[in-house]
């Protein structure tokens, strides 16, 4: 009896040392480097927010942040390898609109779930579309891209950064609300869909302001709208689809925000996203973001968390309706 109580007594200290010093580290959280996951290749808007954030965050925590690419799967491999690593506060990601909230619906077979297997941390920013065609299309402005697509159903060709990805799901609800039908040409990427459409393969491509804009000032693209709300501060002469195209509640941004894994200690979370949110509001990080086509939109854990169940709810609905798929 006494044997087994001294058993009982062993194993609860053990216990208790293992929680106290869990908490103990997360208190004085980080004492190591941080990995910060981007599920994408680099070059992209999500590598570039991943990389200001990583600058910023290893000089406020005195420990290096390293950015981490991890591509692949329309963003699919990167996330998963984040919500299955240690909730410690050493493996972080930024994810997108596509990987935290469309891939829920879009991909029936996910092998995780973005509201189970993560812990939101901090939004971070929002980056309208640009809807741009070919400079040779005899288009002028939204109405008169909507009446071409009518008279030629699925015969005008939209250069798209890869199944699943926001310029993807613009061009998937902007059919839509207008009722027309474009034949989706997949590319790898934003770039290489850019790339195309200036070199005159396909007309027309939702990409983002930053990858378009020199493409415009150029005379090579001509930029229609944005999909945004509101105007987007690198492209303020381009109207908004829903104005300018007749198109109300049209709207489609691609917002980004750092997840941890979930049961990550809430301590190392809150501590993660205030430092986020001090930084992301100097005026010289605001305009960093802003030359990228980008505007600061900061929320907390508890904030983040329940905009994100909404967007996850939201393309749920749109998904169906649409029937939109991966093939």
């Amino acid at each position: 009896m006494r044997i087994h109580i001294g058993v009982c007594m062993m194993l609860a200290a053990a216990a208790g040392f293992g929680t106290g010093s869990y908490a103990v580290a997360a208190e004085t959280y980080p004492m190591k480097f941080i990995r910060l996951i981007v599920a994408f290749a680099p070059g992209g808007s999500n590598d570039f927010t991943a990389r200001l954030v990583a600058g910023l965050l290893s000089t406020s925590l005195g420990q290096q942040m390293v950015v981490e690419n991890r591509a692949g799967a329309d963003g699919r491999i990167g996330t998963e390898f984040v919500a299955r690593a240690t909730p410690d506060g050493y493996t972080l990601m930024v994810g997108t609109s596509s990987t935290h909230a469309v891939a829920q619906s879009l991909y029936p077979k996910l092998p995780y779930n973005v509201l189970r297997d993560f812990q939101p941390v901090a939004r971070l920013s929002d980056s309208p579309i640009v809807l741009a065609v070919h400079s040779s299309l005899p288009v002028r402005s939204v109405k008169d891209l909507i009446a071409l697509a009518r008279s030629r159903p699925g015969q005008i060709n939209n250069a798209s950064a890869g199944t699943g990805s926001t310029p993807h799901l613009a061009a998937v609800l902007f059919e839509h609300h207008a009722r027309i039908k474009l034949a989706h040409i997949h590319y790898k990427g934003g770039g290489p869909a850019s790339i195309a459409v200036v070199a005159g393969e396909a007309p027309l491509l939702f990409g983002t302001a930053v990858a378009i804009s020199p493409h415009t000032k150029a005379g090579r693209l001509r930029g229609l709208a944005v999909t945004g709300s509101q105007r987007s501060a690198l492209l303020p002469d381009l109207p908004t689809i829903a104005e300018e195209g007749g198109l109300p509640g049209y709207e489609m941004f691609n917002w980004m925000g750092m997840f941890a894994p979930a049961g990550t200690p809430r301590v190392v979370v809150e501590k993660l996203s205030s430092e986020l949110i001090r930084v992301l509001r100097l005026p010289e990080v605001i305009g960093r973001l802003q030359a990228q086509g980008a505007e600061p939109s900061l929320l907390g854990p508890d904030e983040f968390s329940a905009f994100v169940k909404r967007e996850v709810e939201k393309w749920a609905r749109m998904v169906a309706a649409t029937g939109m798929t991966t093939e």
